[in-house]
């Protein structure tokens, strides 16, 4: 008979974890941001979907979240050192 180990490790350490977590905030923090701005009229423009926030400000804060999420992927963790 073979017995099967099992190893309860997670693939990244704790530090990895809370920038990841991070990461995701920041990326939904920009597509809160993109939200809204619709009119309830399709017949009326709204100008207020070319505002900074959503043009400028919302997807910076998407690419930072993606930046983020690779910086966090790419660090070695504690356990690898």
């Amino acid at each position: 008979m073979q017995k099967h180990s099992t190893d309860n490790t997670l693939v990244f350490g704790k530090r990895n974890y809370i920038i990841l977590i991070a990461g995701l905030l920041f990326m939904i923090v920009g597509y809160i941001l993109m939200s809204g701005g619709g009119s309830d009229d399709p017949n009326v423009f709204n100008p207020e979907i070319f505002n900074f926030q959503r043009i400028r400000l919302a997807p910076l804060l998407i690419i930072i979240g993606f930046v983020i999420q690779l910086f966090a992927i790419f660090l070695p963790s504690k356990s690898a050192e």
